[in-house]
């Protein structure tokens, strides 16, 4: 019923404001279990997404959403359960990944939309990062589900990083075919199977998002560009007094080369040799 409320009150605000663009909507079933695996760039593909869908589509989320103290934390747990997330504690990566696990397959037989992101983080510049191969794999084996791969795009021009007010742009939706890999059902121990079946979603998603695609986790590339940006930093800082140095001197040698100059204009010439 808050679903229902949600999606049609905040779905009809974005798609009115926004006026996303779908292609493939028939590929979504009408009803029973499937996953939605989707690329992800923006914090708003978890909107988006739900809203161009008659489906209910359940995603997880930090479980901090969820148990905020005060008024404000309730109104957020409440906006989050009624898009349709759930939360999972990731606290511990490893507990937290089978949390997710957990939550995916609990969707998948309750007949439910389970929507994932293969990469694990959003992507931090716009290219298609290596997805992990836990979560996705291991849920759609566990239940035989289909894997329907979906793509976001533009959603990060909408609201890059660090920004509050989204702009008004027109994002896109792609959603592929069904992906059917029931014949692999069961083998969810098999790490060949994982990465294999992982690496084949990924491709479908690269071809309905035109991404440029990276061969390693997303992870890596955060924390690669956040040691960039730190040692970038302290080399600003050991560079800063030094470039501070010469724009010092200038000052000082301003004066002294008016006094010169002033010397100079009243300087008395000697005599001419006799």
């Amino acid at each position: 019923m808050i679903y229902g409320a949600m999606h049609f009150s905040l779905g009809g605000s974005l798609k009115l404001a926004f006026r996303p663009w779908v292609e493939g909507l028939e590929n979504i079933p009408l009803t029973g279990p499937a996953i939605l695996a989707s690329n992800h760039l923006s914090f708003s593909d978890s909107f988006f997404l739900p809203a161009v869908l008659d489906r209910k589509v359940t995603f997880i989320a930090k479980a901090e959403y969820f148990n905020a103290p005060g008024v404000k934390g309730k109104l957020t747990a409440a906006f989050f359960k009624g898009v349709g997330q759930v939360p999972v504690d990731r606290s511990g990566a490893r507990g937290a990944g089978e949390a997710a696990i957990r939550s995916g397959i609990k969707v998948i037989e309750g007949g439910g939309l389970f929507g994932i992101y293969p990469e694990g983080t959003r992507s931090p510049d716009g290219r298609l990062y290596r997805g992990k191969p836990g979560g996705l794999a291991r849920v759609a084996l566990a239940t035989g589900a289909p894997v329907i791969p979906v793509a976001m795009i533009d959603t990060e021009k909408i609201q890059p990083p660090g920004t509050v007010i989204p702009k008004l742009l027109r994002p896109g939706i792609r959603i592929g075919k069904p992906l059917d890999f029931s014949r692999y059902q069961g083998m969810q121990g098999d790490r060949f199977i994982l990465r294999s079946l992982t690496d084949e979603v990924m491709y479908e998603i690269m071809k309905l998002s035109g991404q440029e695609y990276v061969d390693v986790y997303a992870t890596a590339a955060k924390r690669r560009i956040a040691d960039e940006a730190e040692q970038a930093a302290q080399e600003q800082k050991r560079t800063g007094p030094e470039q501070q140095q010469p724009a010092r001197e200038e000052q000082r040698s301003g004066p002294e080369r008016k006094r010169t100059a002033r010397d100079e204009e009243h300087a008395v010439s000697p005599p001419p040799a006799r």
